[in-house]
């Protein structure tokens, strides 16, 4: 056997060792060096690895999508990081399935290369601006689309936003990147590719054709009118629960055998539904478990709201108590009661059931995945940036309680303990560092609002007119009063014996 870069019991990750890996670990089966590019995938972090290159992984394991291989993408410094990690091990990702009866892992080889990380995107430009792209597929947070959380606008005042627009040619955003690359195919006669965004965002197509659109319209309004006509901006929904990669994940890599300077650990669930409007062709993703539809809504709707809205229920309580992890929330008596009694009472009920699977059988699924102890999920990872995620995750429900006259107390629990938390420390007195985009004004407001309870519902750019809801103002106060009285646990127990 050759060395290849033995270390121990570890082999180090890159296309050479892959024969050399222990034979529990599943590698690709496929030619890596016949692939072509089909796809750029801006915002190249773990979730991507684990769930979209996974994706077509499969398809290529099954003889197919050869031509649609990845190519890796960033606009932000700390990507170069990334990039020279990947490049490192020929763009290779171990990926470690944790279950509650065992872990497996397998290589993936669908990403071929990773774009230069640059200030004026020169280099993403010209990759994405190449006819052989035929997707530009984005995962850049929930707050990343420069659209104003209450009025759901887009945002021309951003700073990077108004850069872009003045210099079309050298921009700072993946937005303005994508908006070059576009011109620069109409330009050459070529057509323009689909922009898939893959974020948490209900309507995240419709949201990213917004961003795009407006940004293009504020230097080249002939442009924007060529991207609607012949562009395609897809909505879906994505879903698997993906811990941050830290030193324990390295560690498991190595138990396992594989020396991966960024391996990632996932549960073993993944969904994928994507509206099938495609400008430029596709994979066959539906081959290998996604589901192509029509009605991408009413599966991102129960998703968002009960899984992302839930991580929120549970994180926030979790920080205030010094719970470290998701699973270690779930495992406290109060905080499970809790996510499963405002999932149940003030979520579904405003949800439709999608295809095999009810609204209540998803609580009971969500309940699961949440409690499932190998997922190190932290509960300051899922708690970060709550200022995009309250808005997008919790408020429509919210929104949809007060509408329809069905109770909202629990979820203004769930603000009231978001608003605690954001005064900055735990209960037993240790710090909360900054969390979150916009922590100083979060912080001002938590603490005026210890007097005066509107002090936080006046954060305008989120509850916008919610604001000014008299029954949500009465509830808000009212749990807001029962944290103060009581702590986390003990308001949380006011409300399941009410």
């Amino acid at each position: 056997m050759k060395d290849h870069g033995r270390e121990g019991h570890q082999m180090k990750l890159k296309q050479a060792t892959l024969s050399d890996l222990p034979s529990a670990i599943g590698v690709p089966n496929y030619d890596r060096t016949t692939l072509t590019p089909g796809i750029v995938h801006i915002g190249l972090g773990n979730f991507h690895r684990a769930h979209q290159a996974w994706y077509l992984h499969r398809l290529m394991q099954d003889g197919h999508a050869h031509d649609w291989a990845i190519i890796g993408a960033g606009v932000r410094p700390g990507d170069a990081a990334q990039r020279k990690k990947l490049a490192a091990q020929d763009h290779l990702t171990t990926l470690i399935e944790l279950r509650p009866d065992g872990t497996s892992a397998e290589v993936i080889g669908s990403m071929i290369g990773f774009v230069p990380v640059e200030e004026d995107n020169t280099a993403l430009i010209a990759q994405m601006a190449d006819p052989a792209i035929r997707i530009v597929s984005l995962t850049v947070t929930e707050s990343g689309y420069f659209v104003d959380p209450a009025t759901k606008a887009f945002d021309a005042e951003h700073a990077d936003i108004a850069h872009d627009a003045a210099h079309p040619t050298t921009p700072r955003t993946a937005f303005g990147a994508i908006i070059a690359a576009l011109a620069a195919r109409r330009a050459a006669g070529h057509g323009p590719f689909t922009c898939l965004s893959c974020d948490n965002l209900q309507g995240n197509g419709d949201i990213l054709r917004q961003t795009v659109l407006s940004l293009a319209r504020m230097s080249d309004p002939a442009l924007a009118e060529w991207i609607a006509e012949r562009g395609a901006f897809p909505n879906s929904m994505v879903d698997c629960i993906v811990p941050a990669t830290g030193p324990n994940e390295l560690e498991l890599a190595r138990d396992l055998g594989v020396d991966d300077a960024a391996p990632v650990t996932h549960e073993a669930y993944r969904q994928w539904v994507i509206e099938d409007r495609f400008c430029a062709d596709r994979p066959d993703w539906d081959r290998v478990g996604a589901t192509f539809t029509d009605n991408v809504h009413d599966f991102e709707a129960m998703k968002i709201r009960v899984l992302n809205g839930g991580h929120q229920i549970v994180a926030n309580a979790g920080e205030l108590l010094g719970i470290e992890t998701i699973a270690g929330c779930m495992a406290h008596e109060g905080i499970a009661a809790f996510f499963d009694r405002v999932a149940r009472h003030e979520i579904i009920p405003h949800l439709t059931a999608v295809p095999g699977m009810s609204a209540e059988d998803y609580v009971g699924l969500i309940t699961e995945r949440f409690a499932n102890p190998r997922i190190v999920d932290t509960t300051r990872r899922v708690a970060f940036d709550g200022s995009s995620r309250h808005p997008g995750f919790l408020l429509p429900s919210i929104r949809d309680g007060l509408a329809s006259g069905q109770p909202v107390a629990g979820l203004a629990l769930a603000e009231a303990i978001w608003c605690r938390m954001c005064l900055g420390q735990r209960e037993d007195g240790s710090v909360i560092e900054a969390n979150d985009p916009l922590w100083d004004m979060l912080h001002t407001a938590a603490i005026a609002a210890q007097r005066d309870p509107q002090a936080w519902l006046d954060c305008g750019q989120i509850y916008g007119d919610l604001a000014q809801n008299a029954d949500f103002q009465l509830a808000f106060a009212k749990a807001l009063a029962a944290v103060a009285a009581h702590g986390v646990a003990g308001a949380i127990e006011v409300y399941l014996s009410a």
